[in-house]
């Protein structure tokens, strides 16, 4: 069950605790998603080099992995964070950004699901469907599917995984078992490079103070979308969106989570 006051209970949780989230991330976002981690309350660290990526995977609360800009020495760098996590029992997300655009995205995506050890796939609808198997609509790294069209094929994921959260117009956060749609969020957020990359980043903070990554995904996915939605109403554009939303992240309050989240 998906409410206000677990969500409320995982920021706190991460406002308190401040965990070191572990990016090996792509070089487009660095700069956003460490401040949209700093701004919720976590403390990030964008570390990707193959002579501390084990040691820094062991000593996070999260890794986050993000083929954003892929080459040999990231996909190296990510497996063997990946490894570390492995071995000390971190959680870890995964966001298989362009899967389905070219072969090599596709191969590398499902290299790293191969590898063992991922707790949650973030990604938008046409990666997802690349991973399962489907045919999805891709324009680079953008997504021409929709999430709730790709939400039951999902499920064939969780052989790699505990949980699936599918960004779009409505998030949509897949388990075994389980299945929540979240209705927050704003257009706008799509103008703004890095906002799916920033989802996935928050999901690794969530998964650092939450146990359950069905919950810590669906928690991440709310208050992506409550602070963008926060956020719009004092913007003019992309560029002040941007600005806003890390505010609106560092200002969320339990009174703003209540009255704002959107369960289905």
């Amino acid at each position: 069950m998906i409410d206000s006051t677990g969500l409320w209970k995982d920021l706190a949780a991460i406002r308190d605790q401040g965990p070191l989230v572990h990016n090996v991330t792509n070089l487009v976002v660095m700069d956003f998603t460490a401040n949209a981690l700093l701004a919720l309350g976590a403390s990030p660290v964008m570390a990707h080099a193959l002579q501390e990526v084990r040691d820094m995977a062991a000593l996070a609360g999260a890794l986050v992995l993000n083929m954003g800009t892929l080459d040999d020495h990231w996909i190296a760098s990510m497996l063997a964070a990946l490894g570390a996590a492995r071995e000390h029992g971190k959680p870890v997300v995964f966001d298989p950004v362009g899967a389905g655009a070219t072969p090599f995205r596709t191969e590398t995506a499902q290299r790293l699901l191969e590898a063992g050890g991922i707790s949650v796939i973030r990604g938008n609808a046409s990666e997802i469907a690349a991973l399962a198997g489907v045919a999805g609509r891709t324009k680079g790294v953008d997504s021409l599917d929709e999430s709730l069209q790709v939400a039951e094929v999902a499920m064939s994921l969780t052989t790699y995984c505990e949980a699936i959260s599918i960004s779009g117009h409505k998030d949509v956060v897949v388990s075994r078992e389980r299945r929540c749609v979240l209705g927050n969020g704003c257009a706008m957020m799509t103008r703004v490079t890095g906002m799916g990359c920033t989802a996935t980043a928050l999901t690794g903070a969530f998964l650092a103070v939450q146990a359950d990554p069905f919950l810590a995904a669906a928690h991440a996915m709310a208050v992506m979308g409550i602070a963008g939605e926060v956020a719009s109403q004092q913007s003019n554009g992309p560029g002040s969106l941007r600005t806003r939303f890390l505010d609106a992240l560092y200002n969320l309050d339990e009174r703003t989570l209540a009255s704002s989240l959107r369960v289905e």
